[in-house]
């Protein structure tokens, strides 16, 4: 997803920043403005990131050099003699430190999907210099009058509606930091973001590195039985680039089950590989993340303590559409039990079907995926080896997510080979409109790499906004298996469906079309922000979509109509397990963010863990939370904290409004038009809650979101 960066940042304390000061560090003399490719826009084509041009050296030298810019444009802000006014507060203040986003948007690139020890250095070493520049902003006593003046006059000041929501978002986003703290309160919470920014930012270091060290090595290709030929081949590659000749390495994602779990028929070589993901971060060595997550969730416990409110939870949830700690543990509490009845029934079938098998061992969740496998293919005569051939990534991507986002909203897509990228393997297309002016750029970053972070998310190299007249360029990073050289990249319906869910992020970056970049396009609530990618998924399995994009690798010919059948027949199946894995993530969430100060002498994270799942009803032997405290990457370092359920609350928003698609056509020119204009244009703009009601003629129902799981 989007890393959030607030663009109006105020100047630190940090010595090496202030002019005049004869003590310069070397890195602050490095930073030359005829050198330094961030010290000026640039020039290529939507201002996109020069990337040809970028030396990790540059980072840190660019980064203090547009602090301390930076410094000089707030402090104007604050200190204006002038009576506060809409322009020189809050458009001053979006027009502020351009610099530093520039170089932080470009940094976010490489950290997340193309790092190297040097990078992770600097990141370390910026992580708490940054936190502490945020702070000075949002903290600044002088700035926040300016805007809290303003804000109590709102009604007065007759804005347009864009205008008037900025007022509303900056003077919340002030409160939320601290900004009525007393001055001890106010230091206390910057020591606190330091330490915790600082954390973070090691805990995501200690955990790509874990990830790494935890790949399963097998010696014996017997051990692989059950991959195809490829994937046994691009194991044997992976093994020899990692030093171990004659041996075959599975690499280690970042969610609790692996793809391979589905397909060996080796039991012990499945549980190894099982172990190997769910130990990762937990091997008492440098990268056993528990330390780390116990000081987090200490720091955010005192954080809450000082602002005023119960528990963390309370007070990272007021700009959410959920808003209390309370409605979303009634939302969850609502799911849960028809998803854990549904995972047993499906338990069962697996269980029964192991019994038929004359083997003897109780179900366990490194059985789960290669059983439920056979299950489904007994029941719907559903094999994903006979569908994966039909599943080229290219194809997908040409003739899939952009035939989709053609035929919904009428744009269309033009490689381009003349724009520098950061890594090979990623791809640029730029994006027209149906009257054919150019609106964006997209890049695509598909292909696992050990420097890349797991999972998938979309963010921006170059934020859409009408006050600087710039175009969005987005992109989308997932980790799928490299083929070997040679060899199509064959992808299952699970990582096609990914596609599709990244895919409607960078919609709703494609098509912002806001003023003011704080608005922008997914600058939107957490809980909110996953509904067009979500919705963006049903498309995959739309029939049109499918047959335009599901060819034969080796024929060409398109998915057979029984596939097709077959393919729909199954998508609620074992859906009890998926959604399962799902809730037991987001409770512990909700569980480690809703603790008190009388809680903070917690030693112990997997003895808290396993009395989380079973406070919350989800403590199932054979289905795992889908992140496990120790490399639940989302709530210690991406944003997500007390935000994972974010993802279940969107995706009743997803299937409401595909509801309305379904009853008004389907998939036409019209109904994407009007999904654009009311929804995926709209950014940040509105009040969220009002834009869906608007949307959607009512409030959203929870109903078409368990009756797409199955669940009713």
């Amino acid at each position: 997803m989007k890393h959030i960066l607030f663009i109006f940042m105020m100047a630190s304390s940090i010595a090496a920043c202030n002019s005049g000061d004869d003590s310069k560090k070397p890195d602050e003399l490095m930073y030359d403005s005829t050198s330094n490719p961030f010290a000026k826009q640039s020039e290529l084509p939507y201002h996109t990131i020069p990337f040809d041009k970028i030396k990790v050296s540059d980072f840190k030298p660019a980064f203090i050099e547009a602090i301390k810019l930076h410094n000089a444009e707030v402090a104007a802000i604050a200190n204006n003699t002038a009576p506060a006014t809409f322009e020189n507060t809050f458009v001053a203040m979006e027009k502020s430190g351009v610099m530093l986003n520039r170089v932080d948007l470009a940094f976010n690139v490489l950290t997340g999907a193309n790092t190297s020890d040097a990078l992770q250095k600097v990141e370390e070493e910026m992580a708490p210099i940054l936190a502490a520049h945020n702070d000075e902003i949002f903290l600044n006593e002088k700035l926040f009058q300016r805007v809290d003046t303003l804000y109590r006059q709102l009604t007065a000041l007759h804005l347009n509606p864009e205008a008037a929501r900025l007022v509303e978002v900056y003077h919340q986003k002030f409160i939320m930091a601290g900004a009525g703290l007393a001055d001890s309160g106010k230091a206390s919470l910057k020591k606190l973001n330091e330490e915790e920014a600082t954390l973070s930012t090691r805990f995501s270091n200690q955990l790509l590195a874990a990830a790494k060290s935890a790949a399963l090595t097998v010696d014996s290709k017997d051990a692989l039985s059950g991959l195809s030929e490829t994937e046994i081949n691009a194991a044997s590659q992976a093994a020899q680039k990692a030093g171990k000749p004659n041996s075959f390495q599975l690499a280690i994602i970042n969610t609790t089950q692996q793809p391979a779990l589905q397909s060996l028929t080796n039991r012990n070589t499945r549980q190894q590989l099982f172990e190997h993901s769910w130990l990762r971060a937990e091997r008492n060595d440098s990268n056993d993340t528990r330390k780390t997550i116990l000081r987090i969730a200490e720091i955010r416990i005192q954080k809450a303590k000082l602002l005023g409110f119960p528990n963390y939870a309370a007070w990272k949830l007021q700009d959410q559409m959920a808003q209390s700690p309370e409605t979303v543990n009634r939302f969850l509490a609502r799911l849960v039990p028809p998803s854990v009845k549904k995972a047993a029934t499906e338990a069962n079938a697996i269980i029964e079907l192991i019994k038929q098998e004359k083997d003897t061992f109780s179900l366990q969740p490194w059985d789960w995926d290669f059983y439920s496998e056979k299950v489904r293919k007994a029941k719907y005569d559903m094999d994903e080896a006979q569908v994966k051939p039909y599943f080229v990534m290219d194809s997908v991507l040409e003739n899939g997510v952009f035939f989709a986002a053609h035929a919904l909203y009428g744009i269309s897509f033009k490689e381009r080979k003349d724009i520098p990228v950061y890594h090979d393997d990623v791809r640029v297309f730029e994006v027209f409109d149906n009257d054919g002016t150019a609106i964006a750029l997209f890049y695509a970053d598909y292909f696992k790499r050990d420097n890349k972070q797991g999972g998938a998310w979309m963010s921006n190299m170059v934020e859409q906004s009408g006050l600087f007249g710039t175009r969005p360029v987005i992109y989308n990073v997932c980790n799928f298996p490299k083929p070997v050289q040679g060899q199509p990249a064959l992808i299952s319906f699970d990582d096609v469906t990914t596609m599709f869910h990244e895919f409607g992020h960078a919609l709703h970056g494609i098509f912002s079309s806001q003023q003011y970049p704080t608005l922008s396009g997914t600058s939107v609530a957490r809980d909110f922000v996953e509904m067009p990618s979500q919705f963006n998924e049903h498309w995959a399995l739309d029939t049109t979509v499918l047959r335009h994009y599901a060819k034969h690798y080796q024929t060409g010919e398109p998915i057979p109509e029984v596939l097709i059948n077959r393919i729909k027949a199954a998508a609620t199946f074992n859906q009890g397990y998926a959604f399962t894995e799902i809730l037991a993530a987001a409770n512990l969430d909700m569980q480690w963010h809703e603790l008190t100060p009388e809680d903070a002498a917690i030693k112990d994270v997997d003895a808290f863990e396993k009395t989380a799942l079973q406070k919350t009803g989800v403590d199932i032997s054979y289905v795992p939370p889908r992140y496990r405290s120790s490399y639940f990457l989302h709530i210690w370092s991406n944003g997500y904290s007390a935000g994972y359920y974010a993802y279940t609350w969107a995706d009743m928003l997803n299937h409401d409004a595909f509801d309305w698609f379904q009853t008004h056509g389907g998939l036409t020119r019209e109904n994407g038009q009007r999904f654009r204009d009311m929804i995926l244009s709209k950014g940040n703009s509105e009040n969220l809650a009002n834009m869906y009601r608007a949307f959607r003629g009512k409030d959203p129902d929870i109903r078409y979101l368990l009756k797409n799981r199955g669940l009713l």
